[in-house]
């Protein structure tokens, strides 16, 4: 459903921005233990606002972040934030250019973290083909659906939710973690963008393809001896 709206707005935000830029940025901290993810959310998001209010933050006009919570092969939670941002052409090649490890830099600022996280930061580049040279309305657009598909893709990885190996609950405690978080956020000029505290019938349908749904269905049942559930793969669907 995000993307979906996401998608229906570039056309506008591209026309009413037609010089602005787009940065995709991946912002990481260590992997904690699934209990204390709770709490590792919580000092993420304290994060983003500090980060926010740092000035090479202000010259950002819109942005949209979304949390994804994957399982370390030790059974540990990697929760990191994707950002996509809508910049001004000075901050890719410019007096507001922030260089990767300054990026680094304001992100361990921000945690207050004595180690340096893991920051990922890339243009979004439009496609430029041989008769198509110079970037187009059409050619941002389909760079930008690529970024938006990878912002706003699942919060946590399937194979994570469907893991048989241990028994140690990862999924369910993941849940009760995360339990009432809301793992999207918007801002600036992006705010409004995606409707967060609008859900209409038409866009309940929009999300489940009017209706009707062809995907696969993942089967649980409870185990009385283990006091969990587990996946049961002849059941899916």
């Amino acid at each position: 459903m995000w993307q979906a709206r996401f998608y229906q707005a570039l056309p506008a935000i591209v026309q009413e921005y037609p010089k602005a830029r787009w940065i995709f940025l991946t912002l990481t901290v260590r992997n904690c233990d699934i209990t204390q993810l709770g709490d590792t959310l919580t000092l993420m998001n304290q994060a983003w606002q500090r980060l926010k209010d740092r000035k090479e933050f202000k010259h950002v006009t819109g942005w949209v972040r979304t949390t994804e919570v994957t399982k370390g092969k030790d059974g540990t939670a990697h929760p990191h934030f994707h950002a996509l941002l809508m910049v001004p052409p000075s901050m890719l090649a410019g007096k507001n250019y922030i260089k990767h490890a300054r990026w680094v830099e304001l992100w361990q600022a921000a945690l207050r973290a004595p180690y340096e996280p893991n920051v990922d930061v890339r243009a979004v580049k439009p496609r430029i083909t041989p008769t198509e040279p110079q970037n187009t309305v059409e050619g941002t657009i389909e760079a930008l659906q690529g970024a938006v598909a990878e912002t706003l893709k699942y919060s946590t990885k399937p194979q994570d939710m469907t893991d048989e190996q241990g028994a140690d609950g990862w999924f369910l405690e993941l849940t009760r973690q995360t339990h009432k978080r809301r793992f999207i956020a918007t801002g600036g000029a992006l705010k409004d963008v995606l409707k967060l505290d609008q859900e209409s019938d038409d866009d309940l349908a929009l999300a489940d393809g009017e209706g009707t749904d062809e995907g696969p269905r993942l089967a649980f049942d409870w185990k009385t001896g283990k006091r969990r559930y587990m996946r049961n793969s002849r059941a899916d669907q």
